[in-house]
């Protein structure tokens, strides 16, 4: 596979997610983010644009999820797709650790989708939608 400029950036997008979050910096965090864009957590909640967002992870990072870290598979092993030159689908594997361990804690797998933009030369963050992985089976 050949990995584009375009790709380079996108895969770049998605590493200064994983740090903000691991920094617990919600600032940067929602910088990652469009104005407008749709952040949907994994029990159903849309967060809808960068203020909420940011607002959100926020409380969580100086709560519940203090400390917490994102582990998984941010790398290589993440999908992308254009469907624009200025559009990009990303699917990734991973999970959270609440203790800040390497791996994610039991229950906390996700599969994640975003929809990134282009907007005067950056890539951000217009959907995002996080779904834990479970087995259907019980």
């Amino acid at each position: 596979m050949t990995t584009t400029t375009a790709d380079t950036d996108v895969r770049a997008v998605l590493d200064r997610l994983t740090q903000a979050w691991n920094d617990g910096d919600a600032t940067a965090y929602g910088r990652l983010f469009t104005e407008d864009a749709d952040y949907i957590t994994f029990f159903g909640l849309n967060m809808p644009g960068r203020a909420a967002i940011e607002s959100g992870h926020r409380a969580l990072f100086e709560g519940p999820l203090k400390g917490s870290k994102l582990t998984g598979n941010l790398g290589a092993e993440t999908k992308v797709r254009f469907v624009r030159p200025d559009v990009a689908v990303a699917v990734v594997g991973g999970g959270s650790s609440l203790g800040g361990g390497e791996t994610p804690d039991a229950g906390r797998e996700s599969t994640v989708s975003f929809v990134l933009v282009e907007e005067n030369g950056e890539w951000l963050i217009t959907a995002f939608q996080n779904t834990r992985v479970s087995d259907p089976r019980g």
